[in-house]
């Protein structure tokens, strides 16, 4: 089954170390979402935008993907937890591509307050078969110290092969 990982990272780059371990796993495509603006300034200020974006729903401009969707049986889209919801750039993902009748995996990473971030993905991917939802911990320092066992992780990613 064709793989293809879609996945947005920010701050410490803690997404984007799970998508290379599911890629490695999965022998998947890959394809980073940027947004065509990208965020700057300090950690504070990129967490002020984020959580008024989130607030209005907001869904910022995303840099085309390559990858064509059609050709792949399932899609991974992972995203860090963004005041208890997805990443808006992965917000934009979801409502501009279509999931229909593709097996669909949905991953988020934390700081130990994963939200409703995982059924608001979910609720965008209408007509797709969600496979997995998975939550992955890291510290609530802002750091890049990973708090979820990788056994589990590693079981977990045995299971959706």
């Amino acid at each position: 089954m064709k793989t293809l990982i879609l996945y947005y990272s920010q701050a410490v780059g803690n997404t984007e170390r799970i998508a290379n371990m599911l890629q490695e796993k999965l022998f998947a495509d890959m394809e980073k979402i940027d947004t065509v603006i990208p965020y700057t300034g300090t950690y504070q200020e990129i967490s002020n935008q984020g959580h008024d974006e989130v607030n209005r729903g907001y869904k910022p401009s995303i840099k085309p993907i390559n990858s064509n969707i059609d050709m792949y049986e399932k899609i991974v889209i992972a995203t860090p937890t963004w005041w208890y919801t997805m990443a808006p750039a992965i917000r934009t993902l979801l409502t501009n591509i279509n999931l229909k009748g593709k097996d669909v995996v949905l991953v988020q990473t934390h700081a130990g307050w994963p939200g409703h971030c995982l059924e608001d993905m979910e609720k965008l991917c209408e007509g797709s078969n969600i496979i997995s939802k998975k939550d992955i911990q890291f510290d609530s320092d802002g750091g890049d110290k990973l708090i979820t066992k990788m056994k589990e992780i590693n079981d977990w990613i045995d299971e959706i092969q």
